[in-house]
């Protein structure tokens, strides 16, 4: 059987269990809160689970190994940050927010600052993020088929597409927690057996491989190698290499040290030995690859930035905010998060092992720069037999669950928003806000099929980080936050961010620190945005709304007291949360 065939049976079967699961969870699902928050009713343990199978989306399935493989130890910095946001998030956020009340961040926005205006701001930046998240999902779908299939990279977006809409359409947040929950493990497993695997075959029977990570050289072909580009990209030789040129005008070329550019449909054949050049910023010799923070001034603002971004964006992701309000309380949102700190710990280990492997079996991806696709390929062409094409079907199937539930639980929590503030908040409006909210993604997704995966969520992060996370920070910890002082942090935050990338569009990577900012701008966007944000509250500090010691002595007292909001009992037994069309009216 071939290794496409093994992994469209892994896929088949993820698909049908998430159909079966959903379609089971669904059938009582009829009102807002069903859809929303699952009646308030998740307990911590399924729920932790939901969350990380949420939180494990493409970037950290699939980008995190491609990002190894390319850049080295510098980018381990992201699955600490994606784990390590939890840690504030329990610490500062999740059970306040909880006891909130609130449904979604414009709810929380109005409750805390009573301000309209404020809220429509909100809105906008949950859709902007959640479509900015969504993205790099479709990207991974379309990749995953493609690589493991041979079909177009559109057939990919356009299934999940279809897919995630089914599953979400069917019941919501009650369904897909189940879903998710589910998923968690599958992905779980999709990533510890294979790396268990073929780091056995690495470590007894692979000496020469072994002693090549201590050794400057660069990765070398095992075999005669043809690679393909579908995309124009300039390789970086540093060691001098024949090649030949295979298509309509066959060759052999020789390949000095220096950039050279390369254009689309170009087949090059190396032979086997033969070193292996590099796209973009890859690092070219595994010495660099092994040594951590050898990019001066440079690697500091991307370390930082990245840093920044992953532990603070964390907290102001309107899908994962949203899986707290299914909890039944805050003590529940606390241990929840501590619940999803140790199983995000335990998946976080072993991406980089896929990454370590890839960089000796699969080094045709620093040709192409498509490293993102290690996961997928990196069994196969190890082992080359039955069993590399199961473990290939197993990582199909794990990367299939990440994308899969990841862009469910962001098309639930901004259609939630949008139906709320543009519609009247009923179910068939959040129906009918799920379908609107993912033609934009599937849209850009098409278009942008050869970004970096990781790089494309770290976007989402650093926007999330620079305006979500100040609000939410200040809001709940400070009573003198204001209106103007929270929407001018969320404008300054923002409009940095996408500055940022204006700029980094426009003027490319030129090496220098100040590309690496226009990059990774989180190391000033994120103070810009708090200062902006404690400034002009302070400047209009007579504005204080004036239920705030009620609003914060909801958020902040014991649970045993009953002060979850005001529409829960004394004994704590929750009602029909409210909408922004509630809150209006």
């Amino acid at each position: 059987m071939s290794s496409s065939i093994w992994a469209l049976c892994g896929i088949g079967v993820i698909a049908a269990a998430t159909f079966g699961i959903g379609f089971w969870g669904a059938r009582n699902a009829r009102a807002t809160s069903d859809f929303l928050a699952a009646r308030q009713s998740v307990r911590e343990e399924r729920n932790a689970a939901a969350i990380s199978g949420e939180y494990l989306s493409a970037a950290s399935f699939l980008g995190i190994a491609g990002l190894v493989l390319k850049e080295g130890v510098d980018a381990l910095w992201y699955p600490i940050g994606f784990a390590a946001g939890y840690l504030a998030l329990m610490l500062f956020v999740a059970a306040p927010l909880r006891r909130s009340g609130a449904y979604t961040l414009p709810d929380f926005a109005e409750e805390r600052l009573d301000s309209l205006p404020l809220r429509w701001l909100s809105t906008a930046l949950v859709v902007l993020i959640g479509w900015l998240y969504l993205v790099p999902q479709m990207q991974a779908a379309g990749l995953t088929l493609s690589s493991v299939t041979g079909h177009p990279y559109w057939v990919g977006v356009l299934a999940v597409t279809g897919l995630v809409l089914v599953s979400v359409l069917s019941g919501g947040m009650r369904a897909v927690t189940l879903v998710q929950a589910f998923q968690y493990w599958v992905k779980l497993f999709a990533i510890t057996l294979p790396a268990f695997v073929l780091f056995f075959v690495f470590m007894t029977g692979d000496a020469q491989h072994q002693r090549a990570l201590d050794s400057p050289a660069p990765p070398v072909f095992e075999r005669d190698t043809a690679v393909h580009f579908e995309t124009d990209v300039r390789l970086r030789v540093d060691e001098p290499v024949w090649v030949q040129v295979v298509g309509a005008e066959p060759g052999t070329v020789y390949m000095r040290p220096g950039e050279h550019p390369v254009s689309t449909g170009v087949v090059l054949r190396f032979p086997a030995g033969s070193p292996v050049p590099v796209v973009d910023d890859a690092e070219s010799d595994n010495a660099s690859w092994l040594r951590p923070q050898d990019g001066g001034i440079r690697g500091l603002v991307e370390t930082y930035s990245v840093i920044l971004a992953t532990f603070l964006g964390t907290m102001g992701l309107p899908h994962v905010l949203a899986r707290f309000y299914s909890n039944p309380n805050g003590q529940g949102a606390r241990r929840t998060t501590l619940y999803v700190l140790a199983l995000l710990g335990a998946f976080y280990l072993f991406p980089t092992v896929f990454g370590l492997l890839s960089r000796f079996y699969v080094p045709m991806l620093l040709v192409t720069g498509e490293t993102d696709a290690a996961v997928l390929l990196l069994p196969h062409l190890m082992l080359g037999n039955w069993l590399g094409g199961l473990l290939g079907a197993v990582t199909a199937a794990g990367a299939f669950a990440a994308f899969l539930s990841t862009s469910s639980g962001l098309l639930v929590s901004v259609a939630g928003v949008l139906s709320a503030d543009v519609l009247r908040g009923r179910a068939v409006d959040v129906r009918l806000m799920m379908v609107v909210s993912c033609v934009l993604p599937t849209l850009l997704a098409l278009r942008m099929s050869d970004q970096d995966i990781t790089q494309s969520v770290g976007l989402a992060f650093a926007m999330a980080a620079s305006t979500f996370c100040p609000m939410l920070v200040l809001g709940i910890w400070w009573r003198g936050l204001t209106a103007a002082g929270a929407a001018a942090g969320l404008v300054t935050g923002g409009g940095l961010v996408l500055a940022a990338v204006v700029v980094s569009m426009l003027t490319g990577d030129d090496g220098s620190w100040a590309a690496a900012l226009s990059w990774q701008p989180a190391v000033v966007t994120v103070p810009a945005a708090f200062l902006v944000t404690w400034g002009v509250s302070r400047a209009t500090r007579r504005r204080v709304p004036a239920g705030v010691s009620r609003v914060m002595l909801r958020m902040h007292a014991p649970d045993r007291l009953g002060f979850i909001d005001d529409r829960t009992s004394v004994r704590g037994v929750p009602q029909e949360p409210r909408t922004g069309r509630h809150l209006r009216e």
